[in-house]
């Protein structure tokens, strides 16, 4: 398999100083792909299907439709099910067993009949259904990956419930979120993505469904490498701070860290297609050195099913040349203004919310010369919902007096995301 990874660093560090930032690009080449027999393949879909989404009634009869859609893309031999969301989980599709079945002519057919069905009533307990998927794709091995829509708040459990079962399923699937309308919880949906190496986004429009179904099932099926694993060795006496995903998006893998040795910790990124890129920020804290003295900071390892299949450097040397150290690479600083750029969004909004327009002004006016900066056009554009923009370069703004539920959420939603720089060299 053709995966790389290049590193990109400023190696050079004040003396006295141990703070270590990198940014790791890691490249699926088109050539990276595994043989995936159908039956590696299991997708369970979660469709919410509590009272709320008969109202209006356009919410339901989308999702009715949107699941057929995303069936009828199922290719033979793929194992699926569908899984109807309350107060409780119920297996839908099979009808009898409790376990997945193999797409085929005939399951599939069966399945549009039973989406056909879906009948809104109830509550919400979201613990239930990521429950139920779990318990679907136990015994099940190679790309696991589930749908998850709701259009309400997890408001039918404690949110310790909910804890308690992301943990359990963390590590056993992966699962995309979206919330439909503006009756949900950004955070809530994040929270569930961000363990479960997902993806979450707002579904603005019932009519809007299918085509997301689609999408999520063009991407889960293009998936071909499973278990593609980021590993970081840190010398000893050396901390490893954080390791996030910075592109396509914001994810804090910190959390998500496995021991793999002493030195080693080994971080989860999910079933990869191939051609794909992704970018990491790895930020570790090694003793204080003098001036002259070289250290090996860390040693990032691609690992593929388990096997170490390549090994990148992170170097620190101490110098008393300021001109040195303050030299900062483009790669690090253009994902550190990224990273303050999904904070001004939610720290802006959150002000704006509780009626701290001077906060939000600021925080938001920071948003929108930080997204000019980096040529973020979407967030731009998001942000131009919110605010009146005189001047994108300066962040001068002014908060909009009267601004849709559904924009501001959408903005929230889709804060971390980021767009990338060209590099120019590499380790």
């Amino acid at each position: 398999m053709s995966f790389t990874a290049t590193v990109f660093q400023n190696e050079y560090l004040p003396a006295g100083s141990g703070e270590v930032h990198a940014i790791v690009t890691v490249d699926a080449g088109d050539a990276a792909v595994a043989a995936v027999a159908p039956s590696e393949r299991s997708i369970v879909l979660i469709v919410d299907t509590s009272g709320s989404m008969s109202s209006p009634m356009s919410k339901i009869h989308a999702a009715r439709q949107a699941v057929a859609a995303a069936v009828d893309e199922l290719p033979d031999g793929v194992n699926f099910a569908i899984v109807s969301g309350f107060h409780e989980a119920t297996l839908m599709y099979p009808r009898s067993g409790r376990d997945l079945v193999a797409a085929s002519e005939t399951t599939r057919a069966d399945a549009r009949e039973v989406a056909s069905n879906l009948d809104p009533s109830g509550g919400t307990a979201i613990s239930t259904w990521l429950q139920l998927a779990r318990e679907l794709f136990d015994g099940h091995a190679g790309i696991k990956l589930a749908y998850l829509l709701t259009d309400g708040k997890n408001e039918s459990e404690s949110a310790d419930r909910l804890t308690e079962e992301l943990a359990r399923c963390a590590g056993q699937f992966q699962c995309d979120a979206r919330g439909v309308g503006d009756q949900w919880v950004v955070d809530e949906l994040r929270r569930i993505t961000s363990t479960l190496l997902g993806q979450v986004d707002i579904i603005k429009e019932p009519d809007l469904m299918d085509d997301d179904f689609r999408d999520f099932m063009a991407r889960a099926l293009g998936k071909t490498i499973g278990d593609v694993r980021l590993q970081v060795w840190a010398p000893q006496g050396a901390n490893i701070r954080y390791v996030k995903q910075v592109a396509p998006s914001i994810e804090d893998l910190t959390a998500l860290a496995e021991p793999a040795d002493t030195l080693t910790n080994t971080y989860p990124t999910g079933a990869w297609a191939p051609g794909e890129s992704r970018d990491y920020h790895v930020c570790i804290d090694v003793p204080p050195g003098e001036v002259g003295d070289e250290r090996l900071a860390a040693r990032i390892m691609l690992a593929l099913d388990g096997e170490v299949t390549q090994t990148s450097l992170v170097k620190s040397i101490f110098t008393g040349d300021h001109a040195l150290t303050t030299r900062i690479d483009p790669q690090v600083a253009h994902y550190t203004g990224q990273a303050e750029l999904a904070t001004a969004i939610r720290e802006g909004l959150a002000a704006r919310r509780d009626g701290d327009e001077a906060e939000a002004t600021v925080k938001l006016g920071r948003a929108v010369q930080l997204a000019h900066e980096s040529g973020n056009e979407s967030t731009v554009r998001l942000l131009a919902k919110v605010v009146e923009v005189e001047d994108p370069a300066a962040g001068t703004v002014r908060l909009k007096k009267k601004v849709e539920t559904i924009d501001e959420m959408e903005l929230d939603t889709r804060s971390t995301r980021t767009v990338r720089v060209t590099p120019k060299g590499g380790a």
